[in-house]
């Protein structure tokens, strides 16, 4: 059961991810222009992904909670692997300013938001 709960819940992340990554390509497009280019749509998602698993480890979630929110939907919401392949074509394209950026931020920023998001989640539980 937790199986099928793990799943829809990733179908679910993974359609709020393409929404938000759509949007953020048709909106977001200047915030990554003037950041040397990054892929903002990619960044946004993860950093907040990040930071919702660190609240719902916070909040000490239930197993079911946990299944369906922190390894499903989260797991089909954030993407390490388009992340990698980004910073593979910043590298390509020279862009090495973007690359040390984008990568500081989404590693050291997830970490952080993740303990952020423990925190704060310690204070509503």
């Amino acid at each position: 059961m937790n199986l099928l709960l793990a799943g829809i819940g990733a179908s679910i992340g993974a359609m709020i991810r393409y929404a938000i990554t759509n949007y953020g390509k048709k909106h977001w497009e200047w915030i990554g222009k003037k950041f040397s280019n990054l892929p903002i749509p990619t960044l946004f998602i993860n950093l907040t992904g990040a930071f919702i698993l660190g609240f719902v480890f916070g909040i000490k979630a239930n197993f079911f909670v946990y299944a369906v929110v922190g390894t499903g939907v989260l797991g089909g919401y954030t993407t390490f692997s388009t992340m990698n392949t980004e910073l593979v074509e910043l590298y390509k394209s020279k862009n090495y300013r973007g690359l040390v950026f984008y990568a500081l931020a989404s590693y050291i920023g997830g970490v952080v938001l993740v303990f952020l998001g423990y925190y704060l989640g310690h204070i509503f539980a």
